[in-house]
């Protein structure tokens, strides 16, 4: 082995290694049960945060839960009992279907209507996919 090739074994031993975390979380339900509704306090920042529609977003959410619910100021109500982890299992199903990019995973993308059909395009590489679940 030469010198060259030993002092950079020795460099890459004393680099930090550190988890690469995406720049993109899928941010988790914050609510509470009052009586048998649930109250989804951080429902319109999520959407914000997802760059959707919050009118989509419940929609989304209301079907894919078999529920019926409805806007509170700047929360969702729904009318039963539903626990969180149910609803973040809804929410990263939407993130997969209605965010992601199915070429490149980025979540900078923007729902497109053209005609009758919805289609995801990607600000980031440019493909365009059509969207399978009508809402």
């Amino acid at each position: 082995m030469t010198d060259y090739e030993q002092l950079l074994n020795e460099a890459y031993t004393k680099i930090k290694r550190t988890e690469s975390k995406d720049r993109f979380e899928i941010p988790k339900i914050e609510g509470h049960f009052e009586g048998k509704k649930t109250i989804m306090t951080n429902f319109f920042q999520i959407a914000s945060y997802l760059r959707r529609n919050p009118e989509h977003f419940q929609k989304f959410i209301l079907k894919a839960l078999s529920v019926s619910g409805q806007k509170d100021g700047d929360r969702l109500v729904l009318n039963q009992n539903v626990p969180s982890a149910k609803i973040n299992e809804k929410v990263e199903q939407y993130v997969k279907e209605f965010v992601l990019c199915s070429e490149c995973g980025k979540p900078d993308t923007e729902l497109v209507k053209e005609d009758r059909f919805t289609f995801v395009k990607c600000l980031a590489c440019g493909a365009k996919h059509s969207v399978r679940s009508k809402i």
